[in-house]
């Protein structure tokens, strides 16, 4: 038995006890080190405060419950199994005799769905809440709801290494606060300002070499994932180490006895190469010196285009002195920080809770079965965001797991008895209706569990031989092949293993679901991609080029329902047909990259999501409105052909539009009548404001255009359209009237000529008449009820303007006489009486006969 006297924590054990005595629940904030997770439990169970009932341990990761309960179970003295035991997904260590069970946040989520009361459970332990999972904050106010309702003696406690309390305590009413001051040796931290252009495993091995002189305990190093641990440890490799000193990896999908060899005391020094998953929860004893690379992997979810994207970014401060201080737990140690104390400054303070940035599909399946018909209404410590709710929605209706009022339907039942994301539970509740519950258990474990395969792109010989396009078909029978021969390369023997585990279990889960089957008589490679078309009806992607005879390249890229472009991963076997379905999705980039696609059949998919369209558009080059029908799988077309465009509502918006945009080339402004009517209003209403003429200004114009584009599809028929009478239209008769008697479109000259009266803007209406046209006019002619003279632009029998004059009284008296000479001599044929105010007008301007 392993003693827990000198644990920091048992200071703080009275007031948690007196606490739970009176029913309320505790928020309690401990420190690294403080043996919160190992003092509190062992406390609950030997002083009777749980009054006989069972004690659930709640952590956010598989490592952490199973790490928890083999340090609890050595506390006790006894075994996994007997008084202490633990359930993760597909791995139940329990008993009948088991009082204290350390359990993933998935597992008590699913013990809820089963027994909502938790009937047999006196204690619920939220721990390490300062992860703000999601799942550990659906199951926070599960927990509230059930203690405010229907079981106020539930114990709840809170557990935070970082979190503020006080936010925690307000939500929960009636709680305590304890905080706990730890016990942790001092960390010396030193940032170091490595090269970043370097290569972070480059980085590493640098640092490495002064970690091993620092301290003489193990060396913990932080990597944001899988990939950077590899190349850290291909790098470290090269590097000539201590013969004691072994190199090990410890990630959250590897095998728990893998996760036990790296846990577990040992007389090697170690140099441990972790994802974030030894961020918290576990406890690596002899660690004294942290290589930090201030990086993780983050998931998130883009509910714009439900979509994830894993994000390389920088880690929290707070996450970073979480990291520190497992340098400092049994020993003093030394933190390096691969960023600088500046940049350690700029860093937000705490992580983003995952309920802001992750798919919510699971929880509101959970909330569904649950009874919750409104979210909002449910006790959250952080709302969703409401359009990751709607896009959650959207999804289950379409797995057909939930109704629009948000209950759960028969196929939403089925799926919730299987441990896994909606989309999979639906995968392999059709896979059972299809009859390939066997290959789909594979598919559905390596799309859940860590990818067995290497990574490597495969050669172009391999693509050549295989006869699937479908990424995850190829991958099973590649499995497959590998457990029979032994011999296929590119896969992780120790990965293969855990995949062929956790599909056992998957399938022996799903063939327990009573549910009938409607296989038709097709392959199995058939029903097994109609299996994963039910599970990913809204990743339906149609290929750019297609029907084209284009380079592979192109056959690469697509785009999907939603209308987000996506590119295939250059080894996807997923190059035929039009349609694919894409499975695994990174949605970093302008295009979100597929690594896994499965080639689909047009006639899969289900009809109640197909529709035809007839569809307007304005083309370019024709400069004219087109129709096309098209056919769409929701908002993704399928095909189209061409057909008539008829004048619509929907047509002439479109004309309008693109009309809008160059209305000089369609406003008739060479049509006189037209231009000369819009300058005769604006004249008009000017000078004679007491009429009420609006004038034709650009709105007036844009509103008539409107009127014409309804019956029209064409820029062509927009030119040559009755302009004037729609204009004329906005005025009534008495108007019409006064526009033709004070502002003429024409007047007739005293030769019986008619002739144009100009209108410019802002100027003095005019007239160009040559002279003997208006022999025996004694006055300027005026406009706009005699307000306005008009102006005459004399012209000599050349059509050369002679003179401008508003006032030809004078003319006919003073220049009159001085032109006449000059012009009489040059056009002696022409008309020049002595006396031009009582002379007759001539048409031709020659002497009358």
């Amino acid at each position: 038995m392993i003693s827990t006297e000198d644990l920091p924590i048992r200071q703080c054990l009275p007031e948690i006890l007196a606490a739970f005595a009176a029913s309320i629940p505790v928020v309690l904030k401990a420190p690294p080190g403080a043996g919160k997770t190992t003092g509190v439990p062992p406390a609950l169970m030997g002083l009777g405060t749980t009054h006989h009932g069972k004690i659930l341990l709640v952590q956010p990761r598989r490592l952490a419950a199973r790490s928890a309960a083999s340090r609890l179970a050595g506390i006790l003295g006894t075994r996994i199994g007997d008084a202490v035991g633990y359930q993760v997904r597909f791995d139940n260590q329990t008993s009948k005799n088991t009082t204290l069970i350390a359990m993933t946040t998935g597992i008590l989520l699913r013990r809820l769905q089963n027994d909502p009361l938790l009937a047999d459970v006196s204690c619920v332990i939220l721990d390490e809440f300062h992860e703000r999972t999601l799942e550990m904050e659906l199951a926070l106010g599960m927990i509230h709801r059930i203690r405010t309702t229907l079981r106020p003696e539930l114990r709840l406690l809170v557990m935070s290494a970082t979190l503020d309390p006080h936010p925690l305590v307000e939500f929960l009413g009636e709680a305590t606060a304890v905080t706990s001051e730890g016990r942790s040796y001092p960390v010396d931290i030193r940032y170091v300002n490595t090269l970043p252009a370097d290569p972070l495993e480059q980085r590493v091995a640098t640092t490495l070499l002064d970690a091993l002189k620092a301290t003489p305990g193990h060396v913990l190093v932080f990597l944001p994932g899988l990939g950077e641990i590899r190349k850290a440890c291909r790098k470290i490799a090269s590097l000539r180490l201590p013969d004691d000193v072994i190199v090990c990896e410890l990630y959250g999908d590897l095998s728990p006895n893998e996760q036990d060899a790296v846990l577990s005391p040992s007389k090697s020094r170690k140099i441990i190469l972790a994802t974030n998953v030894a961020e918290t929860s576990i406890t690596i004893p002899g660690v004294t010196c942290v290589i930090d690379s201030g990086l993780a992997r983050v998931l998130r979810y883009d509910s714009n285009v439900g979509l994830p994207k894993l994000q390389l970014e920088p880690v929290s401060q707070a996450s970073a002195d979480q990291r520190t201080g497992r340098a400092g737990r049994t020993a003093p140690g030394v933190c390096y920080r691969l960023w600088s104390l500046a940049s350690q400054r700029a860093r937000r303070e705490c992580d983003t809770p995952e309920i802001e940035r992750s798919d919510f599909s699971e929880a509101l399946l959970t909330l569904a079965a649950w009874g919750e018909r409104d979210v909002f209404d449910f006790p959250w410590l952080t709302p969703p965001p409401k359009n990751a709710v709607v896009t959650a929605k959207q999804l289950l209706l379409r797995l057909e797991a939930i109704q629009e009022d948000g209950s759960l339907t028969s196929m939403g039942r089925h799926m919730l008895r299987l441990p896994l994301h909606p989309r999979l539970s639906r995968f392999m509740i059709e896979a059972l209706k299809q009859d390939v519950v066997e290959d789909a258990a594979l598919a559905a474990a390596m799309l859940s569990e860590r990818d067995p395969f290497f990574g490597q792109p495969r050669t172009s010989v391999y693509q050549a031989s295989s006869t699937h396009d479908c990424d995850v078909i190829d991958r099973v029978d590649r499995l497959k092949n590998f457990e029979c021969s032994r011999h296929e390369d590119g896969i992780n023997p120790v990965a293969a293993k855990q995949v062929r585990r956790v599909a056992e279990q998957i399938r022996r889960l799903t063939v327990e679901v009573q549910i009938q089957s409607t296989a038709a008589s097709e392959s199995d490679t058939v029903r097994l991609k109609r299996s994963l078309l039910a599970a990913y009806p809204d990743r339906v992607a149609r290929r750019r080029n297609a029907g084209s005879d284009r380079g592979s390249v192109d056959r690469l890229r697509g785009v999907m329902v939603g209308g987000r472009g996506v590119r295939l991963d250059p080894a996807s076997n997923s190059r035929q047909g039009e349609l694919f379905l894409c499975l695994d999705v990174d949605s970093t980039g302008t295009e979100a990259m597929v690594r896994w696609a499965s080639s689909i059949d047009e006639q899969w998919l289900h009809s109640e999501f197909i529709h035809e369209e007839d569809e307007p558009f304005f083309n370019p080059t024709l400069n004219a409105v087109v129709s096309r029908r098209r056919r769409y799988f929701d908002d993704l077309m399928l095909s189209e052909w061409p057909i008539k465009c008829v004048p619509s509502a929907e047509v002439g918006d479109i004309l309008a539009q693109h009309a809008l945009q160059d209305l000089e080339t369609v406003f008739p402004c060479k049509d006189e009548s037209v231009a000369a009517f819009v300058e005769r209003v604006r004249f008009l209403a000017i000078q004679m404001p007491e009429l009420g003429l609006s004038a034709i200004d650009d709105g007036s114009i844009q509103k008539v255009l409107r009127m014409l584009c309804r019956d029209r599809t064409s820029i062509a028929e927009l030119r040559v359209a009755p302009w004037i009478e729609l204009l004329r239209a906005k005025y009534d008769y008495s108007q019409l009237w006064a526009i033709e008697q004070h502002s003429p479109s024409r007047l007739t000259l005293p030769s019986g000529n008619s002739i144009v009266v100009n209108y410019p803007p802002g100027q003095t209406p005019y007239i160009e008449a040559r002279i003997q046209e208006i022999y025996g006019w004694h006055e300027t002619p005026r406009l706009a009820g005699g307000r306005v003279p008009l102006q005459l632009r004399l012209l000599g029998p050349n059509y050369r303007p002679q003179q401008i004059t508003n006032d030809l009284a004078s003319f006919w008296r003073v220049t009159y006489t001085q032109i006449r000479k000059e012009l009489q001599r040059r056009y002696p044929k022409h008309y020049w009486p002595d006396d031009p105010a009582v002379a007759k007008a001539t048409r031709n301007g020659l002497k009358p006969k």
